[in-house]
């Protein structure tokens, strides 16, 4: 009997970090009757008795999104949950996640930013925020990984595997080809023409320097990649290359008189490291600001104080890729072809 003793106590003291998990019972609250979530809002903070009946209540609203992380980050940390604590619950909330993500896919392989009834430039095929890029990395982990979705049937597996080889021919289709030289990505591509696609007034089409990388990253994490895919992967990192930005910083210098105490500021610097654009004129490779009026500018200098703050224009968004992952994959898949040479990053 005493032995039993300390085993029950552990039982009891598990169950209680189980029903504990505060985030997962959020979640859950969050989840939209569609089977998606909205954006935004604070996984970690517990809702109070009020804030339960409301969102109760919310649950037949369709504002569910792939913006800023949602749903596919929902649905990973459900399952998660599910192995950690045997909860049904959570399994068939994963379930109903993933059916909506699949739901959400377009013929041609795209997902759009919003789902269902996306609208404006919502129902873009959407990299910007790694909105696309994230549904199609959880859904291939549910297809390779089946201790971690142990509760995915075959079938919905192969459904998943499926989705992304549409995906990604997807992807395929929209790499920006210039003068027969395969470029990178536009933050959104038109869900029916593929061509790239404005979004906010101050986002342009434009070749991205931000939601590009993300979009080679899983490009090289295919299994036996195709010549499409290498050749995709080999035109965005000499893009990369030939796009980066040279001997220039950016600072926050400080302005006293204005709303945030600084301003973003571009200096000369000969020995700083090479950064990249957020966004790129479609041709010319010339790095594109914009204010909320929508004209371009060539420098950061030149578009209004609240944009230029408010907005990451400039970063090191490829680094790790050229100055890692590339030099691994090509390695391996392109032995014998370098588009980098011996250049350093």
């Amino acid at each position: 009997m005493k032995g039993i003793l300390p085993n029950v106590c552990l039982l009891l003291f598990s169950c209680l970090l189980v029903s504990a998990d505060n985030r997962a019972e959020n979640i859950l609250l969050h989840q939209r009757n569609n089977g998606g979530w909205p954006k935004n809002y604070d996984r970690d903070k517990e809702p109070n008795k009020i804030a339960k009946t409301v969102l109760l209540a919310l649950k037949k609203r369709s504002d569910t999104t792939f913006d800023n992380g949602a749903t596919h980050t929902e649905v990973r940390y459900l399952a998660k949950a599910f192995l950690k604590s045997g909860d049904p619950r959570y399994r068939e909330a994963a379930l109903k996640g993933i059916d909506f993500m699949l739901s959400a896919q377009y013929a041609n392989g795209g997902w759009p930013q919003t789902h269902p009834k996306p609208s404006g430039y919502s129902a873009h095929i959407t990299f910007n925020d790694g909105a696309m890029i994230g549904v199609m990395s959880i859904l291939r982990d549910i297809s390779r990984e089946q201790q971690a979705y142990p509760f995915v049937n075959e079938k919905l597996r192969e459904r998943c595997a499926q989705a992304v080889e549409r995906g990604i021919l997807c992807i395929l289709k929209c790499q920006i080809v210039v003068d027969g030289k395969k470029t990178a990505w536009c933050a959104q591509h038109d869900e029916k023409t593929l061509v790239p696609r404005k979004a906010r007034s101050y986002e342009l089409p434009s070749i991205s320097g931000a939601e590009s990388v993300g979009v080679v990253h899983f490009l090289m994490d295919v299994d036996e990649p195709s010549p499409e895919i290498i050749a995709a992967v080999q035109g965005a990192v000499r893009w990369f290359d030939e796009a980066k930005l040279t001997g220039i910083r950016e600072i926050r210098k400080e302005a006293k008189d204005t709303p945030k105490g600084y301003d973003k500021v571009v200096i000369e610097d000969t020995s700083a490291l090479p950064m990249w654009a957020r966004f790129y004129k479609i041709g010319t490779n010339q790095p594109i600001f914009c204010s909320r009026d929508g004209i371009p500018k060539k420098t950061l200098a030149e578009i209004s104080y609240e944009r230029r703050n408010g907005y990451s224009w400039l970063g090191y968004y490829p680094r790790d890729l050229l100055a890692k992952s590339y030099p691994s994959w090509q390695k391996r898949w392109a032995p014998k072809r370098n588009v980098l040479g011996n250049h350093n990053h």
